[in-house]
């Protein structure tokens, strides 16, 4: 409406006096207090576009890997852990994983800006009450996924958190607030933008890269699979009917191949997902990050899975059930999920080029790497000739549907439906095969307790490298014995503890946030 202020001016003469009168009637974009900017549908899309695209930067470059080490899935590379023994703390578990470690400083910084914004937001739409179906209805549910989302990270990776909610920001402050709390806040912002983000008729129809209904209920299911027991508010029953609410309106792609395809982006399993590009500035420069250092060797910035090796799977991620790893034979998503071969139009490197490393036993550049990300069109050989490093740019997932399937068959478990649950799992596992579930591959007879053992090996299987390991484990309550045991790091150290589930709220945070004091630290950090 401000803009009419700047078209006023040209109307003709004869239309003075009404012209002015309208323009009497505006106000001045350079007066705008603030609750009127979060109350104008046109300037929160401008506010949500630009949180979307901060949101993606988590998932970029080195920084979107740092939640996926010390876990049993993903470890750093030894070459990483040796010449940088601060961020190497992130697998050994011992004392660089401090306060003042800036890489978790970071992980706290990208997501508190993008929390505040859509607070924001919230506050501004929630006072005009806007009429279920509006387009403001609609940027309200968006900015509360938003919220919820992140908040719902930052408690599982912090536990106790600021409650951003403006309304009673005279209550709150910045103080870190009770679990119960937090958890309580970020249900029903999940709720909120369930409620209000209308379901799409028509699977096309969902923008990937925005909230929708779709992605709304799946994560208000996750909140409450997810939430501390502790807070009395972890609801198996509710979550399995969140996930009903949404699952059938998304279809498993027939080949699983097909999800790592770049010339297919945003399949009709796609529920949320990061859009990239392997042109700047839209890519997202994690192939680089994990591909292989002796590769890069031998064959230079040009070869679309050369790197650095700061992300590697564990021998468990990669290993056959044979070995004692965590692949069946025959599944298909393991060529898919992880890259075993180098070999490089007909050359197949060895070590020579990084034998300097001097890491003895460890070196692991030429050892199984991430082959998920990897994007060719970052080739020498590719028509764009663009190298690899920091180039590449496939979408990255946020939440697919058979990361649901495997949730909903947990929900099911937990309340005696355990049959139901495996027919949810052998959906997902069918595709693994092909289409067609060999009969001793089928899930049948699983006791509750083997169901919760067996599940986690299948959200390995389905989901590795997707971002959700560390937050599996923490829910499930087997961070410590899995990370353990199967971290090559954290075995050596033996360090890794129950404290560790959550990481220190750093000590910038500490320094500048009033409200949070030393005091108020995570147990097991100084």
């Amino acid at each position: 409406m401000q803009r009419k202020i700047v078209a006023a001016g040209l109307i003709a003469l004869g239309m003075f006096t009404l012209s002015c009168n309208k323009f009497l009637d505006e106000k001045s974009l350079t007066k705008l207090d603030i609750s009127q900017v979060y109350a104008d549908p046109d300037l929160v899309e401008t506010s949500l576009q630009g949180i979307y695209a901060n949101w993606k930067n988590i998932r970029t470059d080195e920084q979107s890997l740092i939640m996926m080490m010390g876990t049993d899935e993903t470890q750093q590379g030894a070459f990483q852990m040796k010449s940088d023994p601060g961020k190497g703390g992130l697998d050994r578990y011992d004392a660089n994983l401090n306060s003042s470690l800036n890489h978790i400083a970071n992980q706290w910084n990208l997501r508190w800006p993008l929390v505040n914004e859509a607070a924001r937001v919230v506050q501004g739409l929630s006072k005009q009450n806007p009429e279920a179906g509006s387009r403001a209805a609609k940027l309200l549910g968006e900015a509360s996924f938003i919220r919820g989302f992140l908040d719902f990270q930052m408690a599982m990776y912090w536990g106790e958190i600021p409650i951003r909610d403006l309304d009673r920001e005279a209550e709150l402050g910045t103080r870190r607030q009770p679990l119960k709390d937090v958890w309580a806040f970020i249900i029903a912002d999940l709720q909120r933008a369930a409620d209000l983000i209308p379901r799409d008729p028509v699977l096309a129809t969902p923008e990937k890269g925005r909230a929708s209904y779709g992605a709304a209920w799946a994560m208000l299911g996750k909140a409450y699979m997810s939430a501390p027991v502790s807070t009395g508010l972890r609801d198996f029953a509710k979550a399995a009917t969140c996930f009903e609410k949404m699952k059938d309106q998304y279809t498993l792609v027939t080949d699983y191949k097909n999800l790592w395809d770049y010339n297919t982006p945003n399949t009709a399993e796609s529920i949320f997902e990061f859009q990239f590009s392997p042109v700047y500035p839209n890519n997202n420069k994690i192939q680089f990050q994990i591909g292989s250092r002796a590769v890069q060797g031998y064959f230079g910035d040009g070869c679309y899975y050369s790197g650095y090796d700061k992300l590697v799977p564990t021998k468990y991620a990669y290993s056959m059930v044979s070995d004692g790893g965590v692949w069946e034979i025959g599944d298909q998503r393991r060529e898919e999920a992880i890259r075993y071969d180098f070999t490089y139009y007909g050359v197949t490197p060895d070590l020579k080029y990084v034998l300097w490393e001097d890491l003895g036993a460890d070196y692991d550049e030429l050892l199984p790497h991430i082959k998920k990300y990897e994007d060719f069109r970052t080739d020498k050989h590719a028509p764009n000739k663009i190298d690899n490093m920091w180039n590449s740019g496939k979408n990255i997932p946020v939440l697919r549907l058979a990361d649901v399937l495997l949730s909903y068959a947990e929900c099911l478990n937990e309340t005696g439906r355990t049959g139901e649950a495996m027919d949810e799992v052998n959906k997902v596992r069918a595709r693994a095969w092909g289409g067609t579930l060999p009969a001793d591959k089928k899930w049948t007879g699983l006791s509750q307790e083997a169901f919760r053992t067996a599940i986690m090996d299948e959200r390995m299987r389905e989901l590795f490298a997707e971002d959700w390991r560390r937050i599996d484990l923490i829910r499930t309550g087997k961070f410590v014995t899995l990370v353990k045991a199967r971290n090559k790091w954290a075995a050596q150290t033996g360090q890794v503890k129950a404290s560790n589930m959550l990481y220190p709220i750093p000590d910038v945070e500490i320094k500048l946030n009033p409200d949070i004091n030393p005091a108020d630290q995570n147990p097991g950090y100084q």
